[in-house]
């Protein structure tokens, strides 16, 4: 299959599919940190100009999740919220199996609720993190590897208080847009 992964910079989900003999490459305007195929630009200079059999994206998700709600107004004022909509929303011209990846946000009252939300615990990660699955054409994720939660009554990512425990940092948001391995092996095996 020709698997395209958009906005990946860590090769996660691309390596997964490589692994399984899939001709992926990710794409984003970060360059890869892991060695593989990759094409450091924008992903719609690409998305319509190649034939692909799956594409799974993964939109920047700053002016879109709950999180940063606090900031809402002021990213509603700038604009930045209303690209952030545009460039998730057009991921749906594509035409073939898609996946579009984003953490709890507006997309559910802007778009539409996702068809799936999971989290790295159901697939052999022992962290937390409630990420939706829009899907078209695809079949929902089947966890692969269930874990209980901690006798601490917390995952390893989070805090007493249940909030992640990656302080902030100039690259805090690049590290917690890293798909976990379980779920990259699971959209691998389930997918292909």
């Amino acid at each position: 299959m020709r698997v395209l992964i958009a906005c990946e910079f860590s090769g996660v989900v691309r390596d997964a599919f490589i692994r399984r003999g899939h001709n992926a490459i990710s794409c984003d305007l970060l360059p890869s940190i892991a060695p593989g195929p990759h094409i450091k630009g924008n992903v719609f200079d690409i998305l319509f100009r190649a034939c692909w059999d799956l594409v799974i994206a993964f939109p920047p998700c700053t002016d879109l999740a709950v999180s940063g709600a606090r900031y809402f107004n002021k990213k509603r004022s700038d604009g930045r919220q209303d690209r952030s909509v545009k460039f998730f929303m057009d991921f749906l011209n594509c035409y073939c199996p898609l996946c579009i990846e984003n953490p709890v946000g507006i997309m559910s009252r802007i778009y539409r609720k996702p068809d799936q939300i999971i989290q790295p615990w159901q697939f052999g990660d022992p962290e937390s993190k409630k990420t939706c699955l829009w899907l078209k054409s695809l079949p929902l994720l089947i966890p692969t590897k269930i874990l209980n939660k901690p006798i601490s009554g917390r995952w390893k990512n989070q805090t007493p208080s249940g909030q992640n425990s990656l302080g902030p940092s100039a690259d805090r948001a690049q590290k917690r847009s890293i798909t976990y391995r379980g779920i990259a092996e699971a959209m691998a095996d389930q997918w292909s």
